[in-house]
């Protein structure tokens, strides 16, 4: 990765610390080489914007010079999902308690990041926040460990709650709205090759008039909702069909509304993960 642009570098030194490698103390393989630059010419002068590549590619408009570390970030989930075919990938967060995980697929406004920078304080080891990396026609996901992102209302709210946690430079009026990278913590990252068995898939909403509700989910319906967030599902053909079946088959599946985390948070550990419930 390349960039010259000041606050792209100090936030992956902050948010990824010891993994960020420099060029020269790196031997091994380059699988993308991706990077984020100024606007090239006369463009500079008149409007400096930040642009991603990947591989010479450019997927996205230049956005604003604030935005630039959150486009490296939406970058790199861009290069993954355009281009990865030996994992099933599912927009979901994924969060694991001893060696057993649960997907949390959901759309933008569920509170998902909010409930994820939740968890991984609370005794759940994260392993992403925004993809889930399925092998396919197993239960086993991969870790994807990369800042937490977070969004408007969300940002205040989880600084309040972890004023010690480390936090990117704010990126304001994106696409999303305001947004704020979380780092993944410690254990996240100790424990980013270690797998997990997906025994629980829950789609969480967040609702403010609701305390705690919860709806088990048919394997029919669960498999609906999984392939309408999966990337390459598609793409798969035979095998995404057989890794999706494969997963509803052997996870229990929720809808969940709520407003209380610490209820939710019992839910998942006493309900979802318990021994008893695994398939």
């Amino acid at each position: 990765m390349t960039s010259h642009h000041k606050s792209v570098i100090d936030n992956l030194e902050n948010l990824y610390g010891k993994r960020v490698v420099q060029p020269e103390n790196h031997d091994g393989f380059i699988d993308y080489r991706v990077s984020v630059t100024h606007s090239g010419g006369i463009r500079r002068l008149i409007n400096d914007q930040a642009r991603f590549q990947c591989d010479k590619m450019e997927p996205f408009k230049p956005l604003n010079q604030s935005q630039a570390f959150a486009m490296l970030e939406w970058g790199l989930n861009w290069v993954v999902a355009a281009h990865e075919v030996s994992h099933l990938i599912i927009h979901s967060a994924v969060l694991a308690k001893d060696g057993r995980a649960v997907l949390f697929p959901a759309p933008p406004g569920s509170g998902k990041s909010t409930l994820t920078a939740y968890l991984s304080r609370n005794g759940w080891r994260l392993l992403s926040d925004e993809m889930a990396l399925i092998t396919p026609q197993t239960s086993t996901v991969t870790p994807f460990v990369r800042p937490i992102c977070l969004k408007n209302d969300s940002i205040n709210l989880v600084k309040s709650w972890y004023p010690n946690d480390v936090f990117s430079t704010i990126a304001k009026d994106t696409h999303k709205g305001d947004v704020v990278h979380m780092a993944p913590g410690d254990i996240a990252v100790a424990k980013e090759a270690e797998q997990a068995k997906v025994v629980g898939i829950v789609f969480p909403k967040y609702n403010k008039d609701i305390f705690f509700d919860v709806y088990d989910m048919d394997q029919a319906t669960a498999y609906t909702a999984l392939a309408e967030n999966a990337f390459n599902y598609t793409v798969l053909q035979e095998q995404g069909v057989k890794s999706l079946i494969k997963l509803v088959e052997h996870a229990s599946s929720f809808e969940v509304e709520y407003s209380s985390l610490e209820e939710l948070d019992s839910f998942l550990t006493e309900e979802v993960i318990g021994t008893e419930h695994v398939k």
